[in-house]
């Protein structure tokens, strides 16, 4: 009976390193696991960036396209049925920094303001020299 006193501790020992090593080796098994499942999402995060790069070059292009004279132009003649304005509607830009200069100096309000109501008389149509 002495004998079976000194192997329990002995057995109680081995039972928990036995327990304690299947622990380990299943908590082992879970992290490899997860480190497996991450590297697969891993790989399509990074299959999804570069679609989504190409994606975002392809539409970088494309608006650059729409920023040209010529798509602008086509665009307003098909989709929104514009024409290009008659000679007398046109008015040089120098003409305009010129009437301002001299409404300016003689106190008359500003004509942008008076561009955006419609009741106000129409600019003058250029005629005289620049």
């Amino acid at each position: 009976m002495n004998e079976r006193m000194k192997q329990r501790p002995f057995l109680a020992l081995w039972c928990l390193a036995v327990v304690a090593s299947v622990a380990a080796f299943v908590v082992h098994l879970g992290l490899r696991g997860r480190i497996v499942d991450l590297g697969y999402k891993l790989g399509r995060a990074r299959a999804e960036q570069g679609r989504l790069r190409e994606v975002k070059r392809v539409l970088s292009l494309e608006a650059a396209s729409y920023e040209t004279p010529q798509r602008v132009e086509m665009v307003a003649r098909t989709l929104l049925g514009m024409t290009p304005p008659p000679p007398e509607r046109v008015i040089p830009v120098r003409w305009v920094v010129k009437i301002q200069d001299e409404q300016a100096q003689e106190g008359a309000p500003d004509p942008a303001a008076t561009a955006a109501d419609p009741a106000a008389p129409a600019a003058p149509a250029p005629g005289g020299s620049p």
